[in-house]
């Protein structure tokens, strides 16, 4: 197989959605911070939500980025949805997300009754070589057509490298 072609994982995103809560922003922080070992950060309302109370600025949520050891990780949250996914979490882009109801579903977390039970959500990008000519500084340019990774390739590259099974639904 050509080296260039060869898919990789770009990066794990652990997301969890608290509302203006702050108690609840707490435990999700101890907990994204307790899977990945990394410092999550705060995520902010960029828009007005009258009805729900939500002013830009307002923290509503938190995530962690994972660019390191990725696949061990991906490998333990797949375990905890039973190695199944549905073909609509994968986008045109090749990137896919999947939620987990309850963190203790993930292989090597133990239950803290300080967070209590609660889930988060998974959002993997993929990436080949020579993705970084879209982002440098100096003469960018658009991946061609034929480079990008398409749904049907993603979903190829789950099934084999992590024996996951892709339902029809």
């Amino acid at each position: 197989m050509n080296k260039m072609k060869e898919i990789r994982i770009e990066k794990l995103t652990l997301n969890m959605g608290t509302g203006k809560e702050s108690s609840k922003m707490d435990k999700s922080i101890k907990l994204l911070q307790t899977i990945s070992n990394l410092k999550p950060i705060q995520t902010k309302a960029k828009k007005r939500i009258p009805t729900l109370g939500v002013r830009p600025g307002l923290p509503i949520g938190c995530k962690v980025t994972v660019r390191r050891n990725t696949e061990q990780m991906l490998k333990n949250l797949f375990q905890s949805v039973g190695n199944k996914i549905s073909i609509r979490k994968f986008d045109s882009g090749g990137n896919f997300s999947f939620g987990i109801p309850e963190y203790l579903d993930i292989p090597g977390i133990e239950y803290n009754p300080e967070i209590g039970i609660i889930g988060l959500e998974v959002a993997v990008t993929l990436k080949r070589a020579g993705f970084r000519i879209k982002e440098r500084k100096i003469r960018p340019r658009k991946i061609h057509q034929s480079h990008r990774i398409s749904k049907e390739e993603a979903i190829e590259f789950v099934k084999n490298k992590f024996h996951v099974e892709v339902e029809e639904k």
